[in-house]
């Protein structure tokens, strides 16, 4: 048979390079690169026996083999599947090894659309190149399915390539890599080794439909010509399978495999989209938080695979951040990735991935509330803190979110409840949602703030995560309900029977009016006004928030992260019915000693600002006020 070497064009041989030093961040993928060409032409020539397009072709094994030789440093990948004609690989391979390469190169570098992008892939010439990344030679031997003769192609990947026609040649593709010598310092392992060709496959093609098998290497041992070759992927994508045919057990395995934990999901999520774009989607909820949950190198759980083939490990882009903690698949049929499949390329397709798998999660977790309390309760116990990031960061889901999620309540000291509950049991009259924050369930009900709320029987949301200070703001109403910290601005809660009238209310301002101006005059360095209180029963003071300032914890926050804040000036509230305030009010009116009464006006707001978790402005000197006044009185 005559042999015809041809010349890369200038352009092909920049691009040739292109592809070996550059496109690739990991030289392993050239042998999945590889496998999924040979099971696209095993998909191919199976769909074309089932249209009689392909007589004579033998469908009876369909496969794909590797061999390794250590001696000749050689690894071949072989299918046995549709093969190419002589004309089909100088038009599949020349993808960039004919004058087409200019516009080749000229819509890899340019195509920044899905469309541009995804049109690169998937295109034989492309993946098969990769081989020059680990071998100074690359030979494909190929034979059409129904054809009676082969093609050869070889090329060193410098400036020329072969191609020769062959009488001999079995059905399907085989290419051999004549391999590089092994450098660890660049990353080029001994791909002639049997334990790293089984990590790659069992890595990138553990899913693919046909078994990828590998053979014994010639003269191993005397038995080597009997030994059967060994299948290294197990086929068993679970999420193509019907729900009926997969064991809970199997999908357990799968979830501990991706996901690297020794227990079981709490909940198994099955999606499956067809139609113009189809995908699959496994995901997993696991039981656990993993310690690591919200420091900043996270690393999320959602594979992504193309046609079962692994792209990448943690898919961002597929769910949003505050749903990182699910582990589990994606199998889509068509991707936009680059040239490398190492990067996914935004497009409508994946948001609509993404909304789609935002939609299930959440629906799923608001059907765990009733279909099964106690898998929610773990749920939320484990995950409710990171979910509710969602409230601030998707506004579009805000709704799913809160019909997904529960809060602390005084209703019951127990079992959290929904919003929708809350509303449900509202008293007459109440227009809003209150809700205080703060470090545990314990310090919200000792707080003075709760007293009013307490008494009237007036039910309060209690929030103990750090993200409950940045939703609330946020979020602002729920079916036109405000939420309301009890803890900011003026309340007014009506209803008890013992409930002051404005004449009385009006009377008791004007009582107190000259101890309450000159509090404000000699606290104004730390607080914006004092004045009576509605929302204290027992506690003689309290400090509070004007209704659209931040809270101090939410201060502390922005501080912690960088972003300095102004302080503001607190409120601080008297309790009139309360006896020292009463003996302080008689004390000013009485002219008695103003410097005493100017400590007793300090210890009091400090004595607030200890209430609710704060700490004096000067620890030293409140310490020393309520030293002397021990004295006095002991």
């Amino acid at each position: 048979m005559t042999t015809e070497t041809f010349e890369f064009q200038v352009e092909a041989r920049q691009l040739l390079q292109l592809m070996i030093h550059s496109v690739y961040s990991n030289k392993d993928v050239f042998l999945r690169e590889l496998v999924s060409n040979a099971s696209d032409a095993l998909d191919k020539l199976r769909l074309a026996a089932l249209r009689d397009d392909a007589p004579g072709a033998d469908v009876s094994d369909l496969h794909i083999e590797l061999e390794t030789d250590k001696d000749a440093r050689t690894l071949t990948v072989r299918d046995n599947g549709i093969g190419m004609t002589y004309d089909e690989v100088t038009r599949l391979i020349g993808t960039i090894a004919n004058s087409g390469t200019a516009q080749f190169l000229e819509e890899l570098r340019e195509a920044k659309d899905a469309a541009g992008a995804d049109g690169l892939i998937g295109q034989f010439g492309v993946g098969f190149y990769s081989g020059f990344m680990v071998a100074d030679e690359v030979t494909l031997v190929t034979r059409h399915a129904g054809e009676t003769e082969g093609t050869r192609w070889t090329s060193k990947g410098e400036g020329t390539y072969t191609l020769e026609r062959v009488g001999e040649a079995p059905q399907g593709t085989a290419v051999t890599l004549h391999l590089k010598p092994a450098d660890s310092e660049n990353q080029l392992h001994d791909y002639t080794s049997a334990w790293k060709i089984k990590e790659i496959v069992k890595r990138y093609s553990d899913f693919i439909t046909w078994p990828v098998r590998l053979l014994p290497e010639p003269g191993e041992d005397d038995a080597a010509e009997t030994r059967e070759a060994e299948t290294l992927n197990s086929m068993k994508a679970l999420w193509a399978r019907p729900r009926d045919e997969v064991s809970d057990d199997e999908y357990h395995e799968l979830y501990k495999h991706i996901g690297h934990d020794w227990r079981d999901p709490l909940e198994t999520i099955r999606l499956q989209a067809e139609g113009t774009f189809e995908y699959q989607a496994l995901l997993f909820v696991p039981a656990h938080a993993p310690h690591d949950l919200f420091t900043q190198g996270y690393q999320r759980g959602v594979q992504l695979y193309v046609k079962r083939v692994f792209i990448m490990d943690d898919c961002e882009e597929l769910l949003p951040p505050y749903l990182r903690f699910v582990k589990g698949v994606v199998d889509a049929q068509d991707l936009s990735l680059n040239v490398s499949r190492e990067i996914l390329q935004q497009d409508r397709h994946i948001r609509m991935i993404q909304r789609r798998l935002t939609k299930k999660v959440l629906s799923t977790v608001k059907g765990l509330a009733t279909s099964a309390p106690e898998r929610y309760a773990t749920f939320w116990r484990e995950f409710g803190a990171v979910l509710k990031e969602g409230l601030v960061t998707d506004a579009d889901n805000r709704d799913a979110i809160l019909a997904a999620s529960s809060f602390a309540t005084t209703h019951d000291a127990d079992e959290p409840t929904t919003l929708a509950a809350y509303v449900e049991r509202m008293k007459d009259g109440q227009d809003d949602i209150y809700y205080m924050t703060g470090e545990s369930r314990q310090a919200i009900e000792n707080s003075p703030h709760m007293e009013a709320f307490r008494a009237k029987g007036v039910e309060v949301l209690l929030l103990t995560d750090a993200v409950d200070e940045v939703w609330v703001d946020a979020v602002g109403e729920y079916e036109g309900r405000a939420l309301r910290s009890v803890a900011k601005g003026e309340i007014d809660l009506a209803g008890s029977e013992d409930e002051k009238s404005d004449a009385e209310k009006e009377k008791q301002g004007e009582e107190y009016a000259g101890l309450l101006g000159w509090m404000t005059e000699h606290l104004g360095e730390d607080v914006k006004e004092v004045r009576l209180s509605s929302r204290l029963t027992v506690s003689p003071a309290c400090v509070v928030s004007d209704a659209g300032e931040l809270t101090p914890a939410l201060e502390n926050m922005y501080r912690a992260m960088g972003q300095e804040v102004p302080g503001a000036k607190r409120i601080l509230e008297l309790n009139p019915e309360h006896q020292l305030v009463k003996t302080l009010n008689r004390a000013y009116t009485d002219q008695r000693d103003r410097a005493e009464l100017t400590e007793s006006a300090e210890l009091l707001h400090a004595l607030a600002v200890l209430a609710e978790g704060g700490r004096p402005k000067d620890p030293a000197r409140f310490v020393k006020l309520v030293a002397d006044r021990l004295e006095r009185t002991v």
